[in-house]
């Protein structure tokens, strides 16, 4: 009778370390799930942003294509799923996002247009949520990931096949410290 109550508190026992793991995965892969919305709204934005600096600042063809180009190279590796392989292909988008407001800046007009300024503060506010889901993403796959290492739950998980979730992290631009040009007044 005894090792009939061992046996059930055993299987109670692994069917509760399983759900917790089935409910950090899934956790994880909404907090995924809300970065790849913000993503694609942003791929969304950045060709109508291109469009209307592009009527102010004909001449700055090379600035059009780089953030024509990253943004092709983030759609297409967005469909891949992997954060490791999207976050430094998004952070180079933003690169050029930036290059881009800095050409804008040379064109007061174009800076008062209402147009460009909805899509500028649109874009904005995608860039705080996307900072914000990636925060939510990671702290999702550190508790999801911590709980796949350490022990009992990491019997469960390797028997399971749960597998740790990769991070969104930010590349070595990111990490850089910006360049301030206090004679010209700009910062890189």
């Amino acid at each position: 009778m005894t090792w009939l109550i061992v046996v059930v508190v055993l299987l109670l026992g692994i069917g509760w370390m399983y759900n917790r793991l089935a409910r950090k995965r899934v956790r994880t892969q909404e907090a995924w799930s809300e970065i790849d919305v913000q993503l694609k709204r942003r791929h969304d934005l950045v060709p109508n942003l291109v469009a209307t600096v592009k009527g102010y600042a004909a001449h700055e063809r090379q600035t059009f294509e780089a953030v024509t180009a990253a943004r092709a190279n983030a759609v297409a590796a967005a469909a891949t799923d992997d954060p490791a392989a999207i976050a430094p292909i998004e952070d180079a988008l933003t690169g050029t996002l930036r290059s881009l407001f800095a050409v804008a800046e040379n064109y007061p007009e174009l800076r008062a247009a209402d147009n460009f300024l909805q899509l500028q503060e649109t874009l904005v506010s995608t860039e705080d949520k996307i900072q914000f889901a990636r925060r939510y993403y990671n702290g999702s796959a550190r508790d999801y990931n911590t709980a796949v290492v350490t022990i009992p739950s990491n019997v469960i998980a390797k028997v399971f096949g749960f597998a740790p979730a990769a991070f969104f992290g930010a590349d070595d631009a990111d990490r850089a410290l910006p360049k301030v040009d206090l004679a010209a007044g700009q910062s890189t």
